[in-house]
Formats: C-alpha cells, structure tokens, sequence
C-alpha cells in the first residue's frame, strides 16, 4: 500500500463528532497523512484553526506539502503528549474547540519495511515513529533483560508465551545481535507454541515492543489529562484505539472525569465539589462492516467521544446531599 492509498479509519464519524464549532480552534493530535485533518478543515470556517501535531518526520513534510497554502493549519513535529505546551505557545490555553487522536501506527509507517515496524516484511529493527531521537528498537532487545523483556511482551502485547519467547531472544541474540524485524519475528514465531489462526505468531510481540519503544501509553495518559486541561466548555475530545490496552486506559480516565473526585461515602457534597470535568457523548462506535470490508485494519478500531462540562455552578446541590437534608428533616 503507498502513502497515496492511506485508508483513515472512522474519517467521517470521527470528524462529525469533533466539529461542532467551524469557527474553533482544533487539534489533530496523531495527524498522519492528513486523512482527519484534511476533512477537519473542510468543516471549517475561514475563522476556523486546526494544528497538526505528529512524530514522524515524514508526516510533518507531507503536512507542509498538503496545507501549504491554508493559512489555517499549522503543523508541529513532536508528542501529542507536548499539547499543553504546543498550545501555550499559540496563546489558546483552556481554548480548544476539540482534539482528535487517531492512535497507533499510520499505514506508511507499518507498510516501509525500512521503518521496522513489520513482521512480515523484513527490514532494520528500528520500530521509532521519531527516528532522530531515542532507543531503536535493535538498540533494546539487544540490551534488555530477558525478565523486563517479558514484562513488556504480557503487558503491552497481553502475550501469553511472554517468558518463552523473551527466552529465545535472548539466546539468539547471544549467537548475534538482532538487527532486521525478519529474524526477530522467526525467532518469536518459532517460540510461540499456540498460534492463533489469521494472526501471525508474532503480532502480539511486535505490538508490545511498538509501543514500549515509542512511550505510547504514557504519552496517551499524559495528553488526556492536559487535552481536559485545554479544552473550552462544550469542547471534543474523540479518541480512536485499535488496542485493548489503549482503550481500557481511555474508557477509565472518562468514567473518572464523569464521576468527579473520588469523596468519602455518604457525605452530604456540593455538585462543584465533585469536580466533573467531562461526559460520555454516545456510546463507543465500531467502523462499520462495510468499512473493515474495505480496509482490514479498521476491524479492531473503537471510538470513545467526551465533551468537556463547564464548571458547576456553586450552590448546586447534589442528589446525594438533598436526600441527606430530608432524612435530617
């Protein structure tokens, strides 16, 4: 697949959920090759602004070959995980209309052999969705214990053979280090005893090494908590995951912001001392069988919308305190 046949995920869905402003500041927090973006600004006003943030390198140059001459968009190299810092620097601080994060890896960076992310295609062991900075996935498992190795691999990749496979990689490496995805996968292939029919034996292990590697989970607690931060009253938050792990984390962190403050039980509270900061805005939507017809990718992907809650008005009573003050006559 080339770059020209990116399929992004949930285009539509995801975008109507976000835009309820066409005059909004917007961000697209995973901006890949423009897929979301590129329909974010046809909804906008020309009042309207949208800031791409993305790791790679290639997809900033592609962002600045595809928007060029939009005076509304603004591309930024680096973290979603920086938003709060990006946004300071735009002077829009608690001002954001909406933010969209399309996680994962982009179909150019899983489909470049040279961007080591495959198991399928061979290619250098590199797996950085930034590949000026940081540890190289070769650099990692070449150096790393076999007993945070198998951590890695049953918590980030739920893997169940984790210490069997963490075993043979490092045997292997004792004979020479690892330095091409091929090899790696053969290796854990051949110490994966229960392979699971249509899945390559060695997805679950390249997943969880991906997204060690690139800080993926820390990153998406770090942006959730500075995109409530960031957002305006009424605004989007619209997360897309294809991993289990990401959307257990995003599902929790909105039920949290929902209920508010965790307070001792029984006591007679104000609404505002609850401190909700979000609401679920429909359920969690599923690409559609059509789509996922069309592009295979899309079957493991789930969308999660919340609306960031102004804040509550003081004197608001809450049910739990009425019910309280009647008992208490």
């Amino acid at each position: 697949m080339s770059e020209s046949q990116h399929q992004t995920v949930l285009l539509d869905e995801a975008v109507t959920a976000l835009v309820t402003r066409p005059d909004g500041f917007y961000v697209d927090g995973t901006f890949g090759r423009g897929g979301h973006s590129r329909l974010i600004l046809e909804r906008l006003s020309p009042a309207g602004r949208l800031l791409g943030i993305d790791k790679d390198w290639a997809a900033v140059a592609a962002a600045e070959e595809q928007f060029a001459d939009d005076e509304r968009f603004a591309i930024a190299q680096g973290s979603f995980a920086d938003l709060s810092q990006l946004v300071t620097q735009r002077g829009m601080n608690g001002q954001l209309a909406g933010v969209l994060l399309d996680l994962g890896v982009s179909s150019p960076q899983f489909d470049l052999p040279e961007r080591g992310f495959s198991f399928s295609q061979d290619g250098p062991l590199d797996m950085r969705m930034d590949q000026r900075r940081g540890q190289s996935a070769a650099e990692w498992i070449n150096s790393v214990s076999e007993a945070e190795l198998s951590r890695v691999l049953k918590e980030y990749g739920e893997e169940r053979f984790a210490r069997r496979m963490a075993r043979a990689v490092v045997a292997e490496r004792q004979k020479e280090p690892f330095t091409r995805t091929g090899r790696l996968a053969q290796v854990i292939k051949d110490a994966n005893p229960a392979w699971e029919k249509g899945k390559h034996p060695a997805t679950r292990a390249f997943q969880a090494i991906r997204i060690h590697i690139n800080n993926e989970l820390s990153d998406l607690e770090a942006v959730l908590e500075q995109a409530v931060q960031e957002l305006a009253p009424g605004g989007r938050l619209v997360i897309i995951s294809f991993h289990s792990l990401e959307d257990r984390l995003v599902k929790r962190f909105i039920r949290r912001q929902e209920q508010g403050d965790a307070l001792p039980a029984n006591l007679p509270v104000r609404d505002e001392q609850l401190n909700r900061r979000l609401r679920s805005v429909g359920k969690a939507q599923r690409a559609s069988d059509a789509e996922v017809a069309s592009n295979v990718r899309a079957r493991s992907a789930i969308m999660r919308v919340a609306e960031k809650l102004a804040p509550s008005v003081p004197g608001t009573i809450t049910r739990d305190a009425r019910e309280h003050e009647r008992s208490n006559g």
